[in-house]
């Protein structure tokens, strides 16, 4: 599903590439990075494989840092070409790619949400992002002091919680989707706590994670965090949206503010817990590496990325239509990203 615009696209820049010491150009796009863009990623690779004359990309599940690192790491055959991501790339992650010679073209792909979620004979939970931030914050204001987190069962924090213990498996540094969470849940609830205990915390210190074995790092591989939780009703998981929406059956989520995490609520903007997904080209790759600019047109073609798309049946939020058209544009003309 190549478009002449893509095709043009590739046209323009195959004088200026880069040399791969004279070698024959890697034939198979390797994409590393988030793993919650991963199913979108795989579901594109695929389709991509079987309607076009190229290989089916290898896509890795690296989290959103570690692909950026590796992205960023220079150019060349040895390092990938495109990049996931469930955050935007960070100033400090774009100024390495400028230093080692990477151009990067941002994509925004569309929106997910982060979700807590649990076994579905587990016990219901309905929280606040005051309460998740006590749950798993390092450090809580309490009595007008800042002092190490005392809570161990949910019911410790409000009563009208379940008395089970407090057991959150989520992912590491590395994530994107821990970065989001970090930022969009521990910090606004940091703030909700710290106003009303009248405690001044910096935003490094709200999204300090607990350390005492109540928060659990697993690995970049939140399939691996769904099935735990299959067998264990009384922990909780944080992962993205899609990876609830797919395993319905199994596991059910949270509701947060009394909002639950669903796909009219995400795209609505009515769930408090949701962020932008993004890929990045490397745009020196494109014309040496092949199916690069066909890889991007079917990602962001309408069979793939709309309302109606292959991507929305995996949990994908659209982007508006509007922004979708700007995303394409900006894929198509392999603008630079800029801060």
């Amino acid at each position: 599903m190549q478009s002449k615009t893509f095709a043009s696209a590739v046209a323009l820049i195959v004088a200026g590439t880069l040399s791969m010491g004279g070698a024959q150009a890697r034939d198979q796009l390797q994409i590393v990075g988030s793993s919650t863009v991963f199913p979108f990623s795989m579901a594109v690779a695929e389709q991509f494989g079987q309607d076009s004359r190229f290989k089916i990309p290898v896509v890795e599940s690296t989290g959103s840092g570690g692909g950026l690192k590796l992205f960023c790491s220079g150019v060349g055959e040895g390092t990938p070409d495109i990049s996931n991501a469930s955050r935007r790339m960070k100033t400090s992650e774009l100024e390495a790619c400028m230093a080692n010679g990477v151009t990067p073209v941002e994509v925004t792909i569309g929106f997910d949400g982060i979700v807590l979620a649990n076994s579905a004979d587990g016990p219901a939970f309905d929280l606040t992002l005051e309460q998740i931030f006590l749950a798993l914050a390092k450090v809580v204001p309490l009595e007008g002091k800042l002092v190490a987190n005392p809570y161990r069962k949910w019911s410790d924090i409000d009563p009208a919680l379940p008395g089970e213990k407090i057991e959150v498996i989520g992912p590491p540094p590395t994530s994107g989707t821990r970065d989001a969470f970090e930022e969009l849940a521990m910090e606004a609830g940091c703030q909700a706590a710290a106003d009303a205990q009248a405690v001044t915390i910096d935003g490094d210190g709200c999204m300090e994670m607990r350390e005492d074995g109540v928060y659990i790092e697993a690995g970049e591989n939140d399939t691996l965090i769904v099935h735990k939780l299959e067998s264990n009703p009384h922990v909780l998981g944080i992962f993205g949206f899609s990876y609830l929406d797919q395993n319905s059956r199994m596991i059910k989520g949270a509701t947060i503010g009394g909002v639950e995490p669903n796909f009219a609520n995400i795209a609505d903007a009515k769930y408090p817990v949701s962020r932008p997904l993004y890929f990045y080209i490397k745009k020196q790759h494109v014309g040496v590496i092949p199916g690069i600019m066909e890889y991007v047109a079917e990602f962001t073609s309408e069979a793939a990325w709309s309302y109606t798309g292959y991507l929305a049946g995996k949990g994908l939020i659209p982007l508006p239509d509007d922004k979708r058209a700007q995303s394409r544009a900006a894929a198509e003309s392999l603008t630079a990203m800029g801060m």
